[in-house]
This record gives structure tokens, C-alpha cells and sequence, in this order.
């Protein structure tokens, strides 16, 4: 019998204004939850048994600016591993998000650069994560207001050329909507051949478990986590 996949569940720390919150589509404007504190999340989640947390500083995000002390207040509080992202667009920033205490660091706007995307993989290896933020056919960036040239698949491909070692791909017009997963979407970019974290729409265990059988490597629990679809607790156990 072959064994079960793995799927790492990664529950979403989305921070606006010093708070939690969850956006529909990416929009600033559209707050679906409100969550409170982050570092009282990141304690919630912990006691839950969370292999990881998925930290967004939004306000970094939108302004290219993200907040050091944010990340250092959330991966502070439990041992559990986070990976950080929001305004991570140059080198330096990247190492000061590592330094402060994440165990991954996150980028998008600046992956579209291939030359930055070449150099920090090289520089930083497996505790860099490129997020491919896939709308329309093509990667959003800046805080998804403005489509890049490129193709969600075309930027998977120079990645795995690169020597990236891992991928977050969000469907972003499912973000925050609980309208189930793109599973088209991310069938093309795990045939670039880099481990994949998927986000977007997921509602459920059976979205969970789709993801898995896809051959995806983990999963952002957002939505459904705060609005109480199923508990961070079951999305563990159906991980494997």
C-alpha cells in the first residue's frame, strides 16, 4: 500500500492596522473577518497543533514597507515556524524578515525580476518562498493592483530554473470568497516541478484533500479557519 501524501497546513495571519483580518479577492476595502490580535492567532493556532503559521503584513503589502517588528512579535511567541510575507521586494529586506525571526521569507513583486529572483534563491535557498499571485492569466503584484507580463506558469518555469525550492501559488480571485480551490491553475504550475503551497478559495476538507491528491505540498487555511468551516485541528489530521 502507498503511503498517504502529506499535506503541511498553514493557517493564515493576515495583518491590517495591527490587526487580523481576511480580505475578499486581495481588496483592501473588502474585510470579510475581523481577528483580533496576531500574536493571540499565532497562540490559538499553536495550541492547535500547527506545524506552521502564514504571516501577511498587508500594510507592507500595499506600501512596500513591511513592519520587522510584526514578525518579530509573532514568531516570538510560539516555536512554531512562520513564514512571512508583505513588501519583501529587495535583498536586504528578505535578510532583516529572516533575521527577525522568520523561518521563511516570501516574495512576489520582486520574483518578477529574474535577476533578483536568481540571486536571492541562490542567496537564501530553501527559506525562500515565491509567491505567485495568479489573476487573469497573469502574476499581480504590488499588493495584486497591477498585472505583470508574465504568466503564472512561465514565471513557475524560470523559478525552477532558478533553484527555487518552493512555490506559494494563490488563486486570487478566490481569495477570501470560499469558492473552492483552482485546481487548473495549479496542475500547470506543478508541472514546472517545484513543491507547491496553495491558496485561494479553499472551503472545506474535501478541498483539502483534492489539494493533496493533486500533489500539492501544503495548504493556506484563511477563511475557513476564521469563519469555522472545519478547525485548524481537523485540517491537521487530514494533512497526514
Amino acid at each position: 500500500m502507498l503511503a498517504r501524501k502529506h499535506l503541511t497546513i498553514y493557517p493564515a495571519i493576515d495583518v491590517l492596522e495591527g490587526r487580523v483580518v481576511r480580505l475578499e479577492q486581495g481588496e483592501r476595502t473588502r474585510v470579510t473577518v475581523e481577528g483580533g490580535d496576531p500574536v493571540a492567532a499565532a497562540l490559538a493556532f499553536a495550541r492547535e497543533g500547527a506545524e506552521w503559521l502564514h504571516l501577511v503584513d498587508l500594510d507592507g503589502a500595499f506600501s512596500a514597507r513591511g513592519s520587522l517588528d510584526l514578525v518579530r512579535r509573532v514568531a516570538a511567541a510560539t516555536h512554531v515556524p512562520v513564514q512571512v510575507g508583505g513588501g519583501l521586494r529587495t535583498l536586504d529586506a528578505v535578510a532583516a524578515a529572516l533575521d527577525a525571526g522568520a523561518a521563511r521569507a516570501m516574495v512576489g513583486t520582486a520574483a518578477t525580476d529574474l535577476t533578483f529572483l536568481r540571486t536571492a534563491a541562490a542567496r537564501f535557498g530553501d527559506r525562500l518562498v515565491v509567491a505567485i499571485d495568479a489573476r487573469d492569466g497573469r502574476v499581480a503584484v504590488e499588493g495584486w493592483t497591477r498585472a505583470s507580463e508574465l504568466s503564472p506558469v512561465d514565471l513557475a518555469h524560470a523559478c525552477a530554473d532558478a533553484g527555487v525550492t518552493r512555490l506559494l501559488v494563490t488563486a486570487t480571485r478566490r481569495d477570501g470568497t470560499l469558492s473552492g480551490p483552482d485546481l487548473g491553475l495549479l496542475r500547470e504550475v506543478l508541472a514546472a516541478g517545484v513543491p507547491v503551497v496553495a491558496a485561494g478559495g479553499i472551503a472545506s476538507l474535501d478541498d483539502l484533500r483534492a489539494l493533496r491528491d493533486l500533489g500539492c505540498e501544503g495548504a493556506v487555511a484563511g477563511s475557513a479557519l476564521w469563519r469555522g468551516r472545519f478547525t485548524l485541528a481537523e485540517a491537521v489530521s487530514l494533512g497526514g
